[in-house]
């Protein structure tokens, strides 16, 4: 606890990263406000809306916004479906690659198209949201008014949380964007835990502190998970990589565990709503599209969990094989002038970091899809959906690696003026932080 103390009077004691918290602070309060704030014309005493599926995700990130019809009822979320649109165009297209590659003003150029087509998305999702989630009897105006006004409104809102995020990026500390969506995630937290500890009363409170130290557990699971970079137990994965260069001087491959980060329990997820909706258009017909339709609306059955994984692991491949190129790996060491020990320069090297890497995605695939299907084991123990949700899934791999990144930024300012890090055993590694052989 002294040493705790003693810790943040060091963080406080720092004018910089002092304001830069307290910029955050504010910003973050700011965000948290427009989240309670309705929209003009909708009775909030009338609304019953319980998002379940990606929906209900969507309000997890969210902190329930989405639910409560605020202002802020897309958020952030917008912005982030075309930051990745834009990604996978990068990837994919020439024009695109070619303006990454030009640097400062292509970064710029790509900001410029991501923030117009968040305009798109924003306004298309508005016109999808009040149409199919505020009900008519909630209604104070008419539904063309409400509906006018509401989509420049959610529009404003979103350009808004996007102008928040940025500023905390520049002016507070972590990266802004996944700061959001933290909070979202965070705010929903008190009331799992009062809701259930209330469901589980008095006489059953020694299994409430086993659902607690089961929550830690999982939590320390889900940090060793997204700090598992080049620390991987594969013989192929600890080869060296010598740079004539440097006089010798060896560092791992760059190669992480887990590459992919939460994108393919999000690709998943998106795509779990198919299986009931394609049976709901012959469940009036047919008794097993009846059973499908049942089976794949309960994330709790073993059916759904079974697809819910292997997708995971599925796109676990995709988006690994889409975010890095091992012919571009060896072509980089090339020319750098590195070598793989044993390994001959050119198509070897890349064939050989292929290996390695198809290796270690399927265990960190296996991983994502443990920890994705956890809330569904932990609910079907007797715990509350929302305090279930906490047990995994993309809203614990956002926590721990923004809440990593952010420790990994304070740390950094404590090392640069000579105090002590937050960590004895070693420096606080964030998702993206590269491991010095």
């Amino acid at each position: 606890m002294k040493r705790l103390i003693q810790t943040l009077k060091n963080i406080f004691s720092i004018e910089e990263l002092r304001g830069r918290i307290l910029n955050t602070l504010l910003l973050i309060s700011v965000y948290r406000l427009g989240s309670y704030i309705v929209l003009p014309g909708v009775d909030a005493s009338k609304l019953n809306v319980n998002p379940q599926g990606l929906l209900g995700l969507l309000d997890t990130f969210l902190g329930g916004a989405f639910s409560k019809a605020s202002i802020f009822a897309l958020g952030i979320m917008p912005y982030i479906s075309a930051s990745i649109a834009i990604q996978l165009l990068t990837m994919a297209l020439p024009y695109f690659q070619k303006m990454q590659k030009e640097g400062e003003s292509g970064r710029k150029k790509l900001n410029q198209i991501t923030r117009v087509l968040t305009i798109f998305v924003t306004v298309a999702q508005a016109v999808s949201y009040l149409s199919t989630t505020i009900p008519a009897d909630s209604l104070l105006v008419s539904r063309a008014a409400f509906t006018v006004s509401s989509v420049l409104i959610l529009t404003a809102g979103t350009i808004f949380c996007m102008w928040l995020g940025e500023r905390i990026t520049d002016k507070g500390i972590g990266n802004g964007t996944s700061m959001l969506i933290m909070i979202g995630i965070v705010s929903r937290f008190p009331g799992a835990i009062y809701g259930e500890a209330m469901s589980r009363g008095s006489g059953q409170a020694l299994i409430f502190v086993l659902e607690i130290v089961a929550l830690f557990l999982v939590v320390m699971f889900a940090v060793a998970l997204t700090q598992a970079v080049r620390r991987i137990p594969i013989q192929y994965a600890k080869q060296i990589v010598g740079n004539k260069s440097t006089g010798g001087q060896r560092q791992y491959l760059p190669l992480k565990l887990n590459t992919s980060g939460v994108m393919p329990i999000i690709f998943a997820q998106a795509l779990m709503f198919l299986p009931s909706l394609v049976a709901g258009l012959f469940a009036e017909k047919s008794d097993a599209a009846q059973s499908v339709v049942a089976t794949f609306n309960d994330y709790t059955t073993w059916p759904y969990n079974l697809l819910f994984g292997t997708l995971i692991i599925v796109f676990t491949f995709f988006y690994t094989a889409i975010a890095i190129n091992p012919q571009q790996i060896s072509e980089d060491m090339k020319r750098g002038g590195g070598f793989i020990p044993g390994v001959k320069p050119g198509l070897s090297t890349s064939d050989f970091i292929a290996t390695v890497l198809d290796r270690i995605t399927l265990p960190g695939g296996l991983l994502l899809a443990i920890v994705a299907i956890l809330p569904a084991i932990a609910s079907m123990t007797g715990m509350t959906g929302t305090f279930a949700q906490f047990f995994g899934g993309t809203s614990l791999l956002i926590l721990v690696g923004v809440v990593l990144d952010t420790l990994q930024q304070v740390e950094s300012y404590l090392l640069m003026k000579r105090y002590e890090g937050l960590m004895k055993s070693g420096r606080v590694k964030g998702r993206n932080e590269t491991v010095a052989a």
